[in-house]
């Protein structure tokens, strides 16, 4: 038994944090707080998890830098047979004494009482996987990797699920006849096999810094405090979900239905940036708010493994979705997506894919990320990145989200430095602007004819909230009216979007109605792309 547990100490995963002893009772006081502690490894652990920590960075750096090392070398004629003998013994001692490194590591983890119970709760809950061993083990932070999945895919049956993975909107192909077709396919042959290259290399991280390693490793003590904060002021419960496509996601949720207010039996659900996490990012603005919240990263952040192409991010919002309903209880009608940024492509997907959300919120959030990706690179790599991004990254909010009937609340930020085209002083180059008006003239294209399409970017041309209410008077809308023109077309009609009203208005009318839906449907909120959103600006969408 003690060899037993010797073996598992030394091929354990690191131990971060206790967030509290499994026998200690959760301390009563503001907000069910329960105070945690870093895990204190002694010298032998300490020590030798230093050598293998930089061992394991020396590896990860000769990994990516090996093409050009391979060059150097074989230039240098160090690439043969007399050459490579010795290296290949001196690569074995080091492998041997990295072995002996481990096992004296394992060695001093056996020594220290918290590891040792540590490892052995693991392993009870590994063996037997019930909410008692489930509750000891998340009194621990460490390795995701080794945590037991608490959900999968395979345990629901969906005709959306399958092993390829959920559908996606593709771009509509190019009527071609056969022999153009095949001629077309050999003469953008080699487009096509540089497009790939650059969307599996620095293009996937160009879109994701969050997904680079080193970026990771630099924000890992804010994010470790970030999660032991959720954990241990907000009671939140960290899970392991096994997507379609075998990712595992990195979620945490918190549970207000028990604290009586109105605002727990709602739960959103939060899509991070292109560099946020859940331990640091949009999540805390709904739980300032009092509501249910349940966080993820996305694939290859954080604990979450793979990486972020747009079917493994609909495939991890999936079984985030899946998840909430079979797992935690909710009905699709208290669920609110709510996203920030890139977090717009998985949000507007959720509610294409089950309309029956309640509704979705996208804060500094665009309509495409084609024009976007064009101002970061030059004019003559333009059909490449036109290619490259239709068919690896295409970040099609606006198209995802006409496809959605419910109510949708839009965040402009309007110094945003990010999603504009020409810089944060132009306040019309944002790309939100964009996906206002593309989702007011599909549900009201009566509404938003030319003039009404004029009125509102004259509206979203404002800078400040005064400019904003001076045009909104200078065209005098009348809110009541507005609300009963609306009104009564529902009550007649109750059809879907898109709707015909407006067709036998005035032009007075119509711009009205136009600018009334426009601040309906958008809010302006005064700051860059990357502050906080403050729970104050966090407000339910509009309903009629």
């Amino acid at each position: 038994m003690a060899g037993w547990m010797l073996l598992r100490c030394i091929l354990g995963p690191h131990l971060q944090r206790i967030h509290r002893s499994p026998d200690q009772s959760r301390p009563e006081g503001r907000g069910g707080r329960r105070q945690g502690w870093t895990y204190q490894p002694r010298s032998l652990e300490k020590h030798t998890d230093s050598i293998i920590g930089w061992a394991s960075a020396l590896w990860s750096l000769s990994y990516y830098s090996s093409p050009l090392l391979i060059c150097y070398l074989y230039r240098k004629g160090y690439i043969c047979s007399s050459k490579l003998i010795p290296v290949s013994q001196y690569v074995g001692t080091v492998l041997v004494c990295l072995l002996g490194v481990a096992c004296l590591r394992g060695w001093g983890r056996w020594k220290n009482s918290e590891y040792l119970q540590f490892i052995s709760i693991l392993e009870e809950t590994k063996k037997n996987h019930t909410p008692a061993t489930k509750k000891n083990l998340r009194c621990y932070d460490f390795d995701f990797s080794c945590w037991p999945s608490d959900f999968s895919w395979t345990e629901v049956s969906s005709p959306k699920l399958s092993k390829a993975g959920v559908s996606l909107l593709k771009p509509e192909p190019r009527l071609r006849g056969a022999a153009d077709s095949v001629l077309n396919s050999v003469r953008t042959l080699p487009c096509h096999i540089i497009s790939f290259l650059i969307a599996h290399s620095f293009g996937r991280r160009m879109l994701y810094p969050g997904s680079v390693g080193l970026l990771q490793k630099a924000m890992r003590p804010m994010l470790l405090q970030g999660q032991a904060r959720l954990i241990e002021e907000f009671d939140g419960q960290r899970n392991k979900l096994v997507a379609c496509d075998g990712n595992d996601i990195d979620t945490m949720f918190v549970d207000r239905r028990r604290d009586g207010g109105q605002n727990g039996q709602t739960l959103v659900i939060c899509c991070e940036g292109n560099a946020g996490f859940y331990e640091v990012g949009c999540m805390n603005t709904p739980l300032e708010g009092g509501y249910s919240v349940l966080g993820w990263n996305h694939p290859g952040f954080g604990g979450s493994t793979g990486v972020p192409f747009p079917q493994n991010e609909a495939n991890a919002m999936d079984v985030v979705i899946q998840f909430a309903i079979h797992k935690l209880g909710f009905q699709l009608t208290d669920i609110v997506v709510y996203a920030w940024s890139i977090g717009g492509f998985t949000a507007s997907w959720a509610v294409m894919s089950y309309p029956e959300i309640q509704s979705v919120v996208l804060d500094a959030s665009f309509d495409d990320l084609l024009p976007l990706a064009l101002k970061v690179m030059p004019d003559s790599w333009r059909p490449l990145v036109q290619h490259t991004v239709r068919q690896y990254m295409n970040l099609n909010n606006a198209e995802q989200l006409l496809k959605y009937q419910g109510p949708v609340l839009l965040i402009r930020r309007t110094r945003d430095e990010i999603i504009t085209t020409t810089g944060p002083e132009d306040v019309m180059s944002n790309r939100g602007n964009d996906l206002l008006l593309k989702l007011l003239q599909f549900r009201y294209p009566k509404i938003m004819t030319d003039e009404g399409v004029r009125v509102v970017r004259q509206w979203l041309g404002s800078s400040n909230p005064l400019e904003e209410a001076s045009v909104y008077s200078g065209y005098e809308v009348d809110d009541d009216w507005c609300v009963s023109v609306l009104q009564s077309y529902q009550a007649d009609r109750d059809v879907l979007f898109p709707w015909s009203v407006g067709e036998d208005m005035t032009l007075e009318g119509r711009r009205q109605l136009a600018l009334f839906l426009a601040r309906k449907y958008m809010r302006n909120f005064e700051t860059t792309h990357c502050t906080p959103l403050p729970a104050s600006e966090f407000h339910s969408p509009w309903r009629l």
